[in-house]
């Protein structure tokens, strides 16, 4: 039932998504260097990898670090405005679509995160796709605490329903939750 809901859910905002990705892509490409789509490889459903495709709202020079580990000045101008309206994980839809993401489930970490990976599996929480959102992220809570965001998401993995789904979704859209929080300490310029 989840699955199909992704699908209808996905399809029904095609288009529009489209038409948005396409003007924020060329508004990338105006404010910096590098290309408007981000793809970076991921952990997912059962510790799968796979590539997890966004709008670049950071400077070329951030590598595959997880974006917690940024500084403000690491967020592109229009990266800034993208973020706080979720703009940028739009072409995400392309992962719900093709399977490897749900629109709602513990966001996906990078390999690299081995302690977040650790913890995710010791809650149960690779037992779900990974997805555009979750609870934790309407929380509040980033990949910068592991074991908390762990606990969530494994709560999730055993607990989740439609109408919870639904909800979390409605929540994403009015402006519920944040991004990845940045590091404040080794900003001079804010």
């Amino acid at each position: 039932m989840k699955r199909l809901v992704d699908l209808a859910l996905v399809l029904a905002a095609a288009p529009f998504a489209l038409i948005l990705v396409g003007i924020a892509a060329l508004i990338v490409r105006l404010d910096s260097r590098g290309n408007a789509l981000f793809r970076q490889r991921r952990v997912g459903l059962g510790e799968q990898h796979f590539t997890l495709v966004k709008l670049r709202t950071m400077t070329i020079e951030m590598d595959d670090r997880p974006s917690h580990e940024a500084s403000r000045t690491h967020i592109t101008r229009s990266g800034r405005l993208f973020r706080r309206l979720k703009i940028d994980e739009l072409p995400q839809l392309w992962n719900v679509l093709t399977g490897t993401m749900s629109l709602v489930g513990p966001r996906p970490c990078l390999p690299s995160q081995s302690e977040l990976i650790a913890a995710r599996r010791a809650e149960g929480a690779f037992a779900v796709r990974p997805g555009i959102t979750g609870p934790a992220q309407i929380a509040g809570v980033d990949m910068s605490t592991p074991d908390t965001l762990a606990v969530i998401d494994g709560d999730y993995a055993r607990g989740h329903s439609f109408w919870g789904d639904l909800r979390l979704i409605a929540r994403t859209i009015i402006g519920g939750g944040r991004y990845d929080s940045v590091r404040i300490a080794a900003d001079t310029d804010d």
